[in-house]
């Protein structure tokens, strides 16, 4: 028998949160509109009576619950074909076959019928706030556009999201404070910082939106640099505000916009190095990617994957304990028509996903140049080939329409299209972005670590796109009602 230690009272009740976890619909809405969600809701629906003191527990007290006969994918590279899963409170207990799990006769044994569980996963990317699904911008930006964003991802099966260097720090300070308490089921909301040279830094469109939001809130969002002292003072700022990353842009945008220096994000670093604050970067090209690790860049965020990229470069990332987010699917989404994909449209309303449907700009299945596909392929394998640490990550909010979640599980398809093993695709998607981002208790479905994951009904270990099966979806200990979220996602 596997034994296991019983989670502390104090332990158990950690950043769990016995409130509802979803938004009412409105009165009077047309049956048409919810069909999406009703479709999440039948698909759930078993699940959901096998285990309803799970979703709708009594205030203050744990679920003890042990889910059987059901394949556990850790998060670290390894499997059990025939698991079990002891969950106490928002904690992990146990894990390992049913056989070497003895609980007592209090703990209720859910039997999933060989599907499989895996940690819920995380981006290590995005921009949250801006995107209003009818609109784009900094108009959208508010708490409870952060919310509902932050909800989006938890809907499909993330445990967090980093949002790199676009958010208000007050109302982003605000919103952590507010999911810690408990107040609303999603995704953990981490930030940056972000930095360039002054009126500089996100792509143009981004950029005016940023200001304009800035001036809006009062709140501090781009810290401009011009000079080393500069560089060094707002690097100090920021670490006065017990904000542990830094995001910064060296791009010219094709020349529309001044590259930072250099010097100035040398210094940058070194600062952050004395503060402990990790630095993160946006590169204009992969031939960027040398000196900033030399100046001590630990990720970036977007991996500028190609013909550039070849195996010294890949080299260097290792040797500098680098992560690398490839970003491909930001590029190839845009071209295709995926408003007439269900995953999708269960969380859109219908005018959105109809905008989104096949037409000359977008089409079901569009093109891939064979050029340009065997370099991404040679230059993913060089990376593949060197272990660099490949995180997922997807720049979603970043423009219009490249939507929170979704963009996730498509970005794990791209990964295996690469090279990748599926294996390989759910550790860069879970407990690597975790151990990158300074998750400790997420990632990994092992004793102590936070009970986030996602049950599926398909092996995502036999074809990747059944990362979509989601049958239900746990945070701290509790099951996410999908269905309620859906219905409120698609008015």
């Amino acid at each position: 028998m596997l034994d296991y230690q019983p989670l502390s009272q104090k332990e158990s009740k950690k950043m769990s949160s016995e409130q509802s976890f979803g938004r009412p619909c409105a009165r009077n809405c047309a049956v048409s509109q919810f069909w999406p969600a009703i479709v999440v809701f039948i698909q759930i629906l078993g699940l959901t009576l096998a285990l309803p003191q799970l979703v709708y527990g009594q205030q203050g007290q744990a679920n003890r619950f042990l889910l059987d006969n059901v394949r556990v994918i850790v998060g670290d590279g390894s499997v059990l074909e025939s698991g079990a899963l002891l969950i106490e409170g928002s904690r992990i207990a146990a894990v390992g076959s049913r056989s070497e799990l003895e609980p007592d006769l209090s703990v209720e044994v859910i039997d999933l019928n060989g599907k499989t569980i895996m940690p819920a996963l995380i981006d290590s990317h995005a921009h949250l706030g801006y995107e209003g699904h009818t609109s784009w911008g900094a108009e959208n930006y508010s708490r409870e556009n952060l919310i509902d964003h932050l909800q989006r991802y938890a809907y499909y099966g993330f445990s967090a999201v980093f949002s790199a260097g676009s958010d208000p720090d007050a109302l982003a300070f605000e919103v952590q404070q507010a999911q810690l308490s408990g107040e609303f089921p999603s995704a953990r909301f981490l930030f940056a910082a972000g930095m360039a040279p002054p009126g500089q830094g996100p792509n143009d469109q981004f950029l005016t939106h940023a200001v304009a939001l800035e001036q809006k809130t009062g709140q501090r969002i781009l810290y401009g640099v011009a000079s080393v002292e500069q560089a060094i003072e707002s690097v100090r700022q920021i670490a006065a505000k017990n904000i542990s990353v830094i995001k910064i842009w060296v791009d010219d945008r094709g020349g529309s916009q001044q590259k930072l220096a250099p010097q100035l994000y040398r210094a940058i670093a070194d600062e952050a190095a004395e503060n402990g604050i990790e630095i993160y970067a946006h590169q204009q090209y992969a031939e960027d990617m040398p000196d900033l690790l030399e100046a001590g860049v630990s990720g970036f965020l977007h991996g500028r994957i190609g013909v550039d990229l070849g195996p010294e470069i890949a080299q260097q990332l290792t040797a500098a304990n680098a992560f690398v987010v490839p970003n491909v699917g930001l590029g190839e989404l845009r071209r295709e028509a995926i408003g007439a994909d269900q995953f999708l449209r269960a969380s859109l309303p219908e005018s959105v996903a109809a905008r989104l449907g096949e037409s000359g700009q977008r089409l079901l299945k569009p093109n891939r140049a064979e050029a340009r596909e065997a370099e991404l392929r040679a230059s993913f394998g060089h990376l593949l080939d060197a272990n660099v640490d490949i995180v997922l990550g997807t720049d979603a909010g970043a423009v219009p329409d490249h939507f929170f979640g979704y963009t996730g599980h498509r970005e794990l398809e791209i990964f295996v299209r690469l090279g990748m093993t599926p294996m390989q695709a759910i550790v860069a998607a879970t407990s690597k972005p975790a151990q990158r981002l300074g998750l400790g208790d997420l990632g990994l479905l092992q004793p102590g670590y936070s009970a986030d994951f996602v049950v599926l009904d398909e092996n995502p270990l036999a074809d990747i796109r059944n990362t979509r099966s989601i049958s239900s979806v746990f945070l701290n200990g509790k099951m996410l009602d999908r269905a309620d979220l859906a219905a409120h996602f698609v008015q």
